[in-house]
């Protein structure tokens, strides 16, 4: 018998059985539905994940800091003793020179290839007035030439384009907080940013030393006018590396102002040469491919780095793990399918014992029996596994519709919850008719082993 023959005798054989065919397709239906919907849910996730941490360029960036103090110290100067780190840095030389994060080591680093840019983490603590209303916020320095990189993703106005004018570009978070929601009648206004300096004058010690009840650190503060020339909408995460921030202004304008920049306490207990040059230098690279070739330079260096790409093994070992999750919850439902395709099938069998009989006493082998009741099953599970597909995205349109629908209301964008990758799609058919053919083994095998001499006498 050729294919097509055995195609035509399992479909007339389904088709004279109208509603056992449906009703054990439809457990195959439903099975394979709720598998694919839980598997288009993970990976709508991971490919929202993905997307976004493409649009900020996330996975683009290093943080580079300096390494201080060399190599760990053995504990209680035992020369045999473990150090207290858990992964020893990639310094191996204890009296290996600090690098410096100032301007030349930005210059440098711009020559490095795959690098296309790299801007200071520079940030100072600042109050911020519009009109009658004041903020406190944090202060970030980006050049003029970082700012027209497409990092700041502006919702009005322009970005500054030198270094020098006190101009300044703030978010719309700042602004709606300072009273004003509409980011249009922003621009071109001026703004009031106060710093604080530590302010060491002799009247100022002579205060602490002789006042009792007088403790506060000598701090004075220092008003400056800025030009609104630009707003900014604040992405998630606090926006792309490095930008974090509510408030940029170009160097030029930091450089004229006095200001105590400390991005954290932790800076208080810095030693000086880290003081000297920036806390920390971001980096941007060309593709996250080159990302492990610029870490491994300025690791030669005794540079510490961080770049998300280091975190991306991890995330995918959740990613996993959370499939894994959904496809042990999914096959319960294919096994419930399974054993109605067994039972289908064994009910056949024992419907058409005659004909079985009279199929192998006009010469078809075990094998021709064989493939007969394989193909029945196989065909079970075709059907199954294209409707069980076009239910999954039935449910899973509407499920996105509806939690749309909801979150629409709380100013939340669209957010495609479901994905459909292609490999899921001739997957899911795939495993459709796999399982059915395995659970159609038994019942073929029996069939194949029907004495065609009772099989005959069998009313």
């Amino acid at each position: 018998m050729r294919a097509s023959d055995y195609l035509e005798h399992a479909w007339s054989n389904l088709w004279k059985k109208k509603l056992r065919t449906f009703l054990t397709t439809s457990g195959v239906v439903i099975g394979i539905g709720a598998l694919v919907c839980m598997f288009a849910f993970g990976q709508g996730i991971q490919q929202n994940i993905r997307d976004q941490f493409e649009a900020m360029d996330l996975l683009n960036y290093i943080n580079v800091s300096p390494r201080h103090g060399g190599a760990p110290t053995p504990a209680d100067g035992d020369p045999d003793a473990q150090p207290r780190h858990t992964a020893p840095p990639p310094v191996s030389d204890p009296n290996q020179e600090v690098t410096v994060l100032d301007d030349a080591f930005i210059d440098e680093v711009l020559q490095i290839d795959g690098v296309e840019a790299a801007f200071p983490e520079m940030r100072f603590p600042a109050q911020v007035r519009l009109g009658d209303k004041e903020q406190f916020t944090l202060v970030q320095v980006v050049s003029s030439k970082g700012c027209g990189s497409g990092l700041i993703q502006l919702r009005a106005g322009a970005p500054y384009t030198s270094d020098e004018p006190n101009e300044v570009i703030l978010s719309d978070t700042l602004l709606r907080r300072l009273g004003n929601t509409k980011s249009e009648t922003a621009v071109g206004t001026e703004v009031e940013i106060r710093t604080i300096t530590l302010d060491f004058s002799v009247a100022s010690l002579m205060r602490m030393a002789f006042s009792r009840g007088d403790q506060r650190l000598p701090i004075s503060d220092r008003r400056y006018s800025f030009k609104v020339v630009g707003v900014v909408e604040r992405m998630g995460f606090g926006g792309a590396l490095p930008i974090r921030s509510d408030v940029f202004i170009p160097p030029g304008a930091a450089d004229r102002m006095r200001k105590l920049v400390l991005t954290g306490v932790s800076d208080l207990f810095q030693p000086a040469e880290k003081l000297a040059g920036y806390s920390t230098v971001t980096i941007r690279v060309a593709s996250p491919a080159q990302v492990a070739t610029v870490k491994a330079k300025l690791e030669e260096r005794g540079l510490r780095t961080f770049a998300l790409m280091d975190q991306l093994a991890e995330m995918r070992m959740g990613f996993v793990i959370m499939d894994m999750f959904l496809l042990a919850v999914g096959m319960i439902g294919i096994t419930v399918a399974s054993l109605g395709i067994v039972n289908t099938m064994v009910m056949s069998i024992l419907e058409r014992y005659r004909e079985i009989g009279i199929m192998k006493a006009v010469g078809a082998t075990d094998g021709d029996v064989q493939k007969i009741f394989l193909f029945e099953s196989g065909m079970i599970g075709l059907l199954g596994g294209v409707f069980g597909l076009l239910l999954a995205k039935v449910v899973s349109f509407v499920i996105n519709e509806v939690v749309n629908g909801f979150a629409s209301g709380e100013g939340v964008p669209f957010i495609q919850y479901f994905s459909f990758p292609w490999w899921l799609c001739a997957g899911a058919v795939a495993f459709s008719i796999l399982v059915s053919l395995i659970a159609g083994i038994y019942p073929t095998r029996r069939a194949a082993r029907v004495d065609p001499v009772v099989a005959l006498r069998h009313d």
